[in-house]
């Protein structure tokens, strides 16, 4: 028997067997639930710590992060990951205990409470939808296809077939699992991923002696300058809101904190998130990819691929290779299944049909996001770098979107009609900066969009609406404080 073929025979069963796991974990549970949205996108609220930190942990961690950020060959993305064990802290003790008070099922079902408005909610989940099926699930299944072939020279096959299949195989557990299945996958996927990244990172190092000293210096340093993709400065403006903005508000994230059955039990998988996030992930992302520089040189997003099939023995290729696409799976599943709840509740329900059939209904909604998925793969195909494309892209709506969350949480009496403009403001606002002219880093002008934002609903509110917003915050009453307002 060949290498080749062990290691396809090991693909298999490691495939095969998370998928009979989560089928025991998640057969005989209750898919007749009262509130059939809460069962299936909420997993009917009862996922253990253990499986909302293994969720959130794999929804974020895929082929989309492991290749784009390696695909940098710098230490300096790390910041990214530091960064986000903040924005999960702001998770577990701002929105979480909100979403709770409130009830909700999804982020934007936040908004229509707090603004008394459908509109809003109706319209930033659209937006929220683009998002995910325009930019990152064919981001996920062309990055996952991409690493398969880097990683064992599979050119002959292509990215398209490779990508259609993560598609509809992930398509499957959202499908037919619901949310439960799709957290109950991806925390057994990701003990997987979290053992086999780390040896990737030692076997790398071990590559080249632990000798780092043939690295140019601009690879290996954590203060960027001024011409580099992550400047020092931009630590101290919009980082932490894009932060915010992406593990807070982002529907594919904070849905399995949702899923808890208390606000506690919540904030212990956000916290074990958050500790993976700051001990584990960030040299999984970054190391690989700054030794690739000096072994192949610079090679960009195939950085992460080659280097593995280099350094990894054949015998356990076949097990990588399956805990990658594992990942891409479970990325893919969540962002589909996170895209469904959001059709679902916040616009079929809100305007065509409010008692649908919730597993019909989103298997049908789900089979038309896969083929768009599939569909833009050959765009980003022509991407010079994954992961700086997804983060200029989620500027054109992420600050937009965080503001109206901003105003709707700090204040009382604002029009729905005052948030809908500043968003839509500013969207256009940054499509300037980003396709006309951009004054200064991106995300420097994620936040200056962030302020204007604020500003414009406000004034709106104020100026031509007539309505006086009250600040929340120093009265006691706050709704971040869980009090009544």
């Amino acid at each position: 028997m060949t290498d080749s073929t062990i290691q396809v025979i090991v693909f298999c069963f490691i495939i095969a067997l998370i998928a009979f796991l989560t089928y025991l974990k998640c057969a005989g549970q209750n898919r007749h639930s009262a509130d059939s949205n809460k069962e299936y996108f909420l997993a009917g609220g009862g996922l253990s710590w253990m499986f909302v930190a293994g969720s959130i942990t794999l929804t974020n961690l895929s082929t989309d992060q492991l290749v784009g950020m390696n695909g940098n060959q710098m230490m300096l993305l790390a910041w990214w990951e530091f960064a986000a064990f903040f924005g999960l802290i702001i998770l577990a003790k701002v929105f979480v205990p909100v979403y709770y008070k409130y009830n909700c099922t999804t982020t934007t079902e936040l908004l229509e409470k707090r603004y008394n408005s459908k509109h809003i909610r109706a319209m930033i989940a659209l937006m929220f939808l683009c998002a995910n099926v325009l930019i990152f699930q064919p981001a996920v299944i062309y990055s996952g296809a991409l690493f398969m072939i880097s990683m064992f020279g599979a050119d002959d096959i292509g990215v398209l077939p490779i990508a259609t299949v993560f598609a509809f195989v992930g398509a499957g557990y959202a499908i037919f699992g619901g949310l439960r299945a799709v957290a109950v996958s991806d925390t057994y996927s990701g003990i997987l991923i979290l053992f086999l990244g780390m040896l990737i990172v030692f076997m790398s190092m071990a590559a080249i002696d632990y000798d780092f000293s043939q690295i140019p210096a601009e690879r290996l340093t954590l203060i960027g300058d001024n011409d580099s993709p992550l400047p020092w400065h931009t630590l101290l403006t919009g980082m932490i809101f894009i932060q915010v903005f992406y593990w807070s508000t982002n529907q594919t994230i904070t849905q399995r904190a949702m899923a808890a059955p208390s606000v506690k039990e919540a904030q212990k998988g956000i916290f074990a998130a958050a500790g993976i996030r700051l001990l584990l992930i960030p040299a999984m992302i970054v190391v690989p990819g700054i030794v690739s520089f000096q072994l192949y040189g610079d090679i960009g997003d195939a950085a992460y691929g080659r280097i593995v099939g280099d350094v990894l023995p054949s015998w356990l290729s076949g097990v990588f290779a399956a805990g990658m696409a594992a990942a891409v799976l479970s990325t893919f599943n969540s962002q589909i299944n996170s895209s469904a709840a959001m059709y679902v509740c916040d616009l079929h329900e809100r305007y065509i049909n409010d008692k649908p059939n919730v597993p019909i209904l989103s298997g049908v909604v789900t089979f038309l996001f896969v083929v768009i998925a599939i569909a833009l793969v050959p765009v980003y195909a022509q991407a010079d770098s994954i992961i700086n494309l997804l983060q200029e892209l989620w500027g054109l709506v992420s600050m937009p979107i965080l503001s109206a969350f901003i105003v709707g949480l700090l204040f009382k009496n604002v029009d729905a009609i005052a948030a809908i403009i500043a968003v839509i403001s500013g969207v256009l606002l940054y499509a300037y900066f980003s396709f006309v002219f951009m004054p200064l880093h991106y995300i420097h002008m994620m936040l200056f969009t962030l302020i204007f934002c604020v500003a414009v609903a406000l004034f709106v509110n104020r100026f031509i609406l007539g309505k006086r917003a009250e600040l929340l915050i120093g009265k006691g009453k706050s709704v971040l404080t869980g009090a009544a307002d």
